[in-house]
């Protein structure tokens, strides 16, 4: 989530806009990206009232100022996409470094349990990446998605489209908590995705890793 949020600043700079840059939130530091109800109450309040089986959270939106984009169109969905982008790199960065944990584990006669439980560190990196950048796909506002659904829509309808922002939240949650298996649906591409990936690495793989 560190490397979302600090992507879509990023991506803001080269935009033309300085106000991640200017509020310190231009950073990889993960106390930055804290938020006292995304990040902490929420989580806790999830995970302790269903029992330990549900669990969501978030980091706090890095602030973006599209009045500043040299082209707002294109500056828009550029910032809006880096996150998501991001998310995608870092999981062919984990399935290189899971496939190289297992060369390397198969080439020693000791010390491979502690590289099996790294491995597996690596098999959740890719898929919690994965998860990311499909959720933030799915065109409810104001996530990613729904910045570059905008751009699609005629303006008036556009417009509508985007006051949904407000009620956004409410939306999201509604959905996770009452129609599960309608998410499920939606984050089907990052599950196709991640047993693509695991059959590519399955080689290397040193413990079976389940697969939704």
């Amino acid at each position: 989530m560190v490397a979302h949020e600090y992507a879509h600043g990023f991506a803001a700079l080269r935009q033309g806009d300085t106000t991640a840059k200017d509020l310190g939130r231009l950073t990889l530091n993960p106390i930055k990206h804290v938020d006292l109800w995304l990040t902490l109450m929420l989580p806790a309040m999830l995970w302790f009232g269903s029992g330990g089986r549900f669990l969501f959270g978030g980091a706090k939106p890095v602030p973006v100022n599209p009045r500043n984009y040299r082209n707002y169109r294109r500056g828009d969905i550029i910032v809006s996409m880096a996150g998501i982008v991001t998310n995608l790199g870092l999981v062919v960065v984990f399935a290189a470094l899971a496939a190289g944990v297992g060369v390397v584990a198969n080439g020693l006669a000791v010390g491979a349990g502690a590289l099996v439980k790294l491995q597996r560190i690596m098999f959740w990196g890719i898929w919690f990446n994965l998860l990311l950048a499909n959720f933030n796909l799915i065109p409810i506002p104001p996530l990613d998605g729904s910045h570059v659904f905008y751009h699609l829509l005629p303006p008036e309808l556009g417009l509508r489209y985007r006051q949904l922002s407000r009620y956004g939240f409410l939306i999201l949650m509604a959905l996770i908590l009452f129609f599960p298996r309608a998410l499920v649906v939606m984050l089907l591409p990052a599950i196709l995705l991640l047993r693509a990936v695991l059959g590519l690495i399955s080689p290397f793989t040193l413990v079976p890793f389940g697969v939704l």
